[in-house]
C-alpha cells in the first residue's frame, strides 16, 4: 500500500513539474507580449506628439496668415 501511495504522489508531482512549466511558458510569452506593446505604445505615443506638434505650427501660421490678411488694405 505504501507503494502504491508513493506511486502516486510521483505521478502527482510530475503532473505539478508539468504544469509549473507550461505555466512558466505561458509567463514568458506574456512577458514578451507585454514588452512588444509596450514599445509600440512608446512609438506611437511620439508619433502621436510629433503629429500634435505639427497641427499646431501649421494652425499658428494660418491664423498669422489669416490675421496678416485682415490687416493689408484692399
Amino acid at each position: 500500500m505504501e507503494r502504491a501511495e508513493n506511486e502516486r504522489l510521483r505521478r502527482v508531482a510530475q503532473q505539478l513539474d508539468q504544469g509549473n512549466t507550461s505555466l512558466c511558458l505561458e509567463n514568458l510569452l506574456i512577458m514578451q507580449e507585454n514588452d512588444r506593446l509596450r514599445r509600440k505604445a512608446q512609438q506611437l505615443d511620439q508619433e502621436n506628439k510629433a503629429l500634435l506638434a505639427e497641427l499646431k505650427q501649421r494652425e499658428q501660421g494660418t491664423s498669422a496668415s489669416a490675421s496678416t490678411n485682415l490687416k493689408q488694405p484692399k
